[in-house]
């Protein structure tokens, strides 16, 4: 079983096609599909996972219907924590997911099929910070967001950030409280979050948790005093994603295209599709197909229309490799 390091192929090849990287297209490498024979009418292609994948995936399953009319698709975004469990008991074709498979999940599965579950990255997403547009905030460390979220505070604050004046020089906002909203534990960005900014520690019993990633954008944007995470592709004209930095005191930065594909944003990540690939023998045509769709320029056309970025040729074609299905390009 090969593994890979997709941030470290992104960085070498990168896949922005533009000077400036802010108006971002498909990489000019990737082949477009071609429909092929074989794929039974009736064939089920089911995904249960993550929720911040939902509408991509719906878009991916649509154009795929078009191309083969008899085939039934289900999209059911629970979560990323539902997406290796219905993989184990094969209730999914394939399990989105907006994180990296946790050690007992790959446990569980293995111990049923003798091999881990194999992710592919098919999207690029930057979890942003955000604040309603009338806050005049730009930016925030990691230790900043830590004192706002968490109540162990790992980031090292030494008191929890209660008032906006925490912040915010403006009189107006000094005697304001944090309003925090953020997802439920099912969610692989709920773990994501909790493991990059709050450095594994424990969510405040203060924070709202939301089913859905849509849910805590709306909140942001209807409450002036609001701050939520979400994926970038959730932004709408109610909410201002925040500058970040690393460090306190260092130099914030925004979530960009071009700062994801340098790797200088601190909260770009892979969205991934797990699937059940047995090294020994091949994928099913169903399968082979799909995956062939997404990581093809039609496929990632959906995923720019959808507000995500696209993969790179580089990362495209070193996926379809492990799972043994030749790329052609």
């Amino acid at each position: 079983m090969r593994s890979f390091n997709w941030f470290a192929i992104l960085a070498v090849f990168g896949c922005c096609t533009t000077a400036t990287c802010q108006t971002v297209s498909v990489d000019s490498q990737l082949p477009s599909y071609k429909k092929v024979s074989g794929i039974a009418g009736g064939s089920m292609l089911k995904t249960v996972g993550s929720d911040t994948m939902n509408n991509m995936v719906g878009l991916w399953t649509e154009e795929f219907k078009k191309l083969y009319p008899g085939v039934k698709t289900a999209v059911d975004g629970k979560g990323s924590s539902n997406a290796i469990p219905a993989l184990t008991e094969r209730q999914a074709t394939f399990g989105p997911m907006s994180r990296d498979a946790k050690k007992s999940e790959i446990t569980a599965f293995s111990e049923k099929f003798g091999y881990p579950p194999l992710l592919i990255p098919t999207a690029i997403d930057m979890l942003a910070v955000y604040v309603n547009k009338d806050n005049p905030l730009e930016g925030l460390s990691f230790p900043e967001i830590d004192s706002i979220f968490s109540s162990t505070r790992k980031q090292g604050a030494k008191q929890q950030a209660v008032k906006w004046g925490e912040f915010l020089k403006q009189p107006a906002w000094s005697s304001k409280s944090i309003a925090c909203y953020g997802r439920n534990a099912s969610s692989g960005t709920y773990g994501y979050f909790k493991e990059m900014v709050l450095a594994d520690g424990d969510y405040g019993t203060w924070v709202g948790e939301a089913p859905g990633s849509s849910s805590v954008v709306q909140s942001v944007g209807e409450n002036l005093y609001g701050i939520g995470y979400s994926g970038i592709g959730y932004r709408t004209a109610n909410v201002k994603p925040l500058k970040l930095s690393v460090e306190l005191g260092g130099a914030l930065v925004a979530p960009e295209p071009a700062n994801a594909f340098d790797g200088s944003y601190p909260l770009a990540r892979f969205l991934y599709l797990a699937v059940n690939y047995d090294p020994r023998g091949k994928l099913d045509p169903l399968q082979t197909e799909f995956l062939k769709f997404v990581l093809s320029k039609p496929g990632q056309e959906q995923v720019i229309k959808d507000g995500y970025l696209p993969v790179s040729a580089d990362i495209a074609r070193e996926a379809l490799l492990s799972v043994g299905v030749e790329p052609g390009f």
